[in-house]
């Protein structure tokens, strides 16, 4: 049995893929295809779908957070993998292949999850309030390994104002590392770094060509080990970034029609899901709206005719809509709207820059009820931003508490988003495999009308290219 890489290129393009030569070469001696991703196209929802086979609906990733209504709170970027519903890819595998091995290396929902070596971020909370960089890593001796080897994990260019292509570089070390030590059949390996700048600066600039650039050199040892080694690299992505000049604060507008309320500590606002009877949890070009009272029929319909009334929002999903793309899960907003192109959604719900809670200012990705892609930039309103951050690593690096009050509120800033399917080839992501046979699976399906490969094909077309596809259970 053939072992596979499956290399998660996030934001992968045929547009990104022009300035990547080493990718190139791969899927010229092998073959390639458009990927049809998932409603809402975004990491978790995404990944999951891969995983498993199935729509959100199934699996019951349905961004990449949501309101836990059992618990009265938003929550974004969880981590274990008992969130995720389904038969995952390596346990259908070993099922139908007894010792078959696998490992993680940054997938998300991976804490938890069954794979034989896992790697992913997870730093530590001190009990004085500090964050430093770490890693969750099974088995523990792996982790001591990586750190020896590579350095801590550098969580602050994984994400934040400083993310780099170091977060990348590391996640490849420690792939490689797993590959030659652990020797899994099947190995999962997330490099983001196209994310930062194609949300930065647009994925037309040139900031977005010389990020591609550069991860195609960081991926060409890991590449050149499989070709070395007969592992299959199967590449893919889990949406394309657009343009966007459009934020739409759709809290904003709840808030002003009485809707969403909020409540006061220290002299800031909270989003109060308790009291509200409307509010969006953000999520790049999706949201989820959650209504006080989802059996208020008065109350849908007056909330769903104002945001379609919204400009920047192109769709307005009820359930039975919802059902249409594979999104009618129980976590699922009441509504799901969806942004017109050029157009994403921001979280804030003040509307006073100085009543803002403390954690908008700052890189808090579990605290924010939704997606922040300001918390990319160092506020360009403020002149002294970058002087701070380095005085508050200084801070860190004596043991001093300290926070990191950086980021802009002005969500102009951001030019590239994702979440609505794909409006063009330009951001349509892509799938490439090394191996020169095209599978009878995917033949049949670039054959088809649609002539892409469905995200929640990549489970069965993994087992495929393992001889496994008759025997697993997919």
């Amino acid at each position: 049995m053939k072992p596979v890489l499956l290399l998660d290129v996030v934001g992968l393009t045929s547009t990104a893929l022009a300035h990547m030569p080493r990718l190139r070469r791969l899927a010229e001696g092998g073959w390639h295809s458009e990927l049809a991703t998932v409603l809402p196209a975004v990491t978790c929802s995404v990944q999951s779908t891969m995983l498993t086979g199935l729509s959100p609906a199934e699996h019951g990733i349905v961004g990449n957070g949501w309101y836990f209504r059992e618990l009265g709170d938003v929550y974004l970027w969880r981590q274990h993998n008992r969130l995720v519903e389904g038969e995952k890819l390596w346990e259908a595998a070993r099922a139908a292949r007894e010792g078959y091995r696998s490992a993680n290396v940054c997938w998300w929902y991976a804490m938890g999850m069954t794979t034989d070596a896992t790697v992913t971020p997870r730093p530590i909370y001190h009990a004085d309030g500090r964050k430093s960089p770490d890693a969750y890593v099974r088995p523990p001796a792996l982790h001591d390994d990586l750190v020896e080897r590579f350095g801590e994990f550098p969580l602050f260019t994984y994400w934040g104002p400083t993310a780099s292509i170091a977060s990348s570089r590391w996640i490849v070390d420690a792939t490689r590392h797993v590959l030659r030590t652990q020797a899994p059949d099947l190995t999962m390996a997330y490099v983001p770094h196209l994310d930062y700048d194609l949300q930065r600066f647009g994925p037309t600039s040139p900031q977005a060509d010389a990020a591609a650039a550069e991860l195609d050199a960081t991926l060409a040892p890991l590449l050149d080990d499989c070709a070395n080694n007969g592992v299959t690299v199967l590449v893919v992505s889990e949406y394309g970034i657009a343009d966007v000049d459009r934020p739409v604060h759709l809290n904003r507008i709840l808030r002003r029609e009485g809707l969403l309320e909020v409540y006061v500590q220290a002299g800031t606002e909270q989003l109060d899901p308790w009291t509200s009877r409307a509010f969006a949890v953000a999520d790049h070009q999706v949201a989820h709206v959650y209504l006080g009272d989802p059996h208020d029929t008065a109350l849908h319909r007056r909330v769903a005719d104002l945001l379609r009334s919204v400009p920047g929002v192109d769709e307005v999903l009820d359930r039975e809509a919802q059902a249409r793309y594979g999104l009618d899960h129980e976590r699922a907003g009441d509504l799901v709207v969806v942004a017109e192109p050029g157009a994403w959604f921001t979280y804030y719900f003040w509307l006073d820059d100085d009543r803002a809670p403390e954690y908008a200012r700052g890189v808090d990705i579990h605290r924010k009820p939704g997606y922040d892609p300001a918390e990319l930039f160092f506020d360009p309103a403020d002149p002294l931003a970058k002087a701070k951050a380095g005085l508050n690593l200084v801070k860190k690096k004596v043991g001093l508490r300290y926070a990191m009050s950086t980021v802009p509120l002005d969500a102009s800033y951001v030019q590239g988003s994702h979440g609505r399917l794909p409006t063009s080839s330009a951001d349509t992501p892509l799938v490439l495999c090394s191996d020169a046979d095209v599978p009878a699976s995917v033949a049949s399906l670039v054959a088809s009308d649609a002539g892409q490969v469905p995200a929640a094909a990549i489970k069965g077309l993994v087992l495929e290219l393992q001889g496994l596809g008759a025997t697993a259970r997919t």
